[in-house]
């Protein structure tokens, strides 16, 4: 069986792919732990070497990329080359990992004893990937994994199964042991049956998700049945903060960047902009001007900032919190009517947290902005949300930008940087409902190892009985 994919934009067909069922996961499974017999044998080395072919396969399929991702999403051929480039880079920092997954000589107070904490793969990990960065975040559900000998399955978005196809035929030519590296696709109605399997099949020891906390949820739960630990990165209402001692066009620059990079469709998007009252109506209007000159357009035409959002439930969503905000007393600076998927920037004024906009995470191009009394104040409301993913800070003064970013509940928090900001070797996560564990640099090997405590006794042992 297979099921297809529709492009948001035209309605055309844009990939068919295998329609896989929960029955045929324990199968996936056992493949994926024969695999892991053989790469887990492999030194250091060897697996580095075998990673750094990934990212030049992923690299060379350049066009394919391009094209499964403007199909699938609508995305723009700029946030797909994006993508591709961060994806590689991530691979070859996994790459480098490799001779990091090291341990510890620790005293004991026995005799004669040595006592040592290593660092060993763990076995079949699952990755679960969305769609909305997805050569990103799929090859970050599965690089780092491999990085410390594991084997991997890569559960496919039912939104872009081509584009997290193209990452395993790139891995697969890379030359990994046959079983290492194995991807799932499945029709959107078996979604849940095709994870649910994945997850109680005992060869599966840990699992990675990102995407929605409710599904986040669903997951953690299930995996939970089985004492199986899950690496959660979840939903996220990314605050940024412009104090009045602001450069205010920097501000901005990146508050537009972070609310409208892919159609707002990225975790880390701006989704909340907080700005002290004394300079609110100044920077309002300067934002305005910015979030107002930005067109939206075919995706493929390539010839706008924005493209499409990928599908029509996102428009309609997105236009429940607009009338919900407008209808409590807020102000539309900018904004339009959609064209099917392809919907302007939205900016929305005076929000405030008795809002929806203000609470729930909008996942498109829309921001709003809140007056704060002070830095208390906007503090307090940077903090008054269930997420706590990325977060940023405006001021002239360093110092205390990094007092307020150490007081803000949040995972990442960049001064004077928007919150859209991924590096491979960073420490990427958040807390609250945004998740727990973190991806990316030697967290991820945190993350998709076991810690073991070993002795070698050397004297003859002296017992109580």
């Amino acid at each position: 069986m297979t099921f297809t994919r529709l492009n948001p934009v035209t309605g055309e067909v844009a990939s068919e792919s295998k329609a896989m069922q929960a029955a045929e996961m324990g199968g996936v499974a056992k493949r994926a732990a024969e695999g892991f017999t053989a790469w887990s044998k492999l030194g250091p080395n060897a697996r580095r070497a075998t990673l750094m072919k990934a990212a030049d396969a992923i690299e060379a399929r350049k066009d394919q990329f391009v094209d499964a991702m403007m199909n699938e999403i609508g995305a723009t051929a700029g946030w797909a080359m994006f993508n591709i480039g961060l994806a590689a880079s991530m691979v070859r920092e996994a790459a480098s990992l490799t001779t990091h997954i090291s341990g510890e000589v620790i005293p004991s107070d026995r005799p004669g004893t040595l006592a040592m904490a290593l660092r060993e793969p763990v076995g079949v990990i699952l990755g679960i990937a969305p769609w909305n960065a997805p050569i990103i975040l799929g090859v970050r559900a599965i690089a780092t994994p491999l990085a410390c000998g594991n084997s991997v399955i890569l559960k496919a978005s039912e939104n872009c199964p081509r584009t997290h196809s193209l990452i395993i035929e790139a891995f697969a030519e890379a030359g990994f042991p046959e079983g290492t590296v194995n991807i799932v696709t499945n029709a959107p109605e078996d979604a849940g049956d095709v994870v649910g399997a994945l997850i109680d099949a005992p060869e599966v020891r840990r699992i990675n998700f990102t995407g929605s906390t409710q599904v986040g949820k669903i997951i953690a739960k299930r995996a939970a049945e089985h004492l199986k630990p899950v690496l959660l990165e979840l939903g996220g209402k990314a605050p940024f903060v412009v104090l009045e001692d602001a450069d205010l066009d920097e501000a901005v620059k990146a508050a537009a960047f972070g609310a409208f990079m892919n159609q707002g469709q990225i975790c880390m998007s701006t989704e909340r902009i907080i700005v002290v009252e004394t300079v609110a109506d100044e920077f309002a209007a300067r934002f305005k001007e910015k979030a107002g000159g930005m067109a939206v357009g075919d995706p493929r035409d390539g010839n706008t900032p924005l493209g499409a959002v990928v599908d029509k439930r996102t428009v309609e969503c997105v236009s429940v919190l607009i009338r919900d905000a407008l209808d409590k007393g807020a102000e539309q600076l900018v904004g339009g009517n959609a064209d099917g998927v392809l919907m302007p920037a939205h900016v929305i004024d005076k929000v405030t947290p008795e809002m929806r906009l203000f609470r729930d995470e909008s996942f498109g191009p829309i921001v709003a902005i809140t007056r704060a009394r002070d830095e208390a104040h906007a503090i307090e409301l940077a903090n008054d949300t269930e997420y706590g993913l990325s977060a940023a800070v405006y001021t002239g003064d360093t110092a205390r930008g990094l007092k307020v970013a150490r007081q803000i509940q949040s995972g990442i928090c960049h001064v004077n940087g928007p919150t859209v900001h991924d590096e491979a070797q960073m420490p990427f996560g958040g807390v609250k409902a945004s998740g727990y564990g973190r991806f990316g640099g030697k967290a991820g090997i945190d993350a998709f190892t076991e810690l073991r405590w070993i002795t070698i006794g050397t004297e003859p042992g002296h017992f109580p009985i």
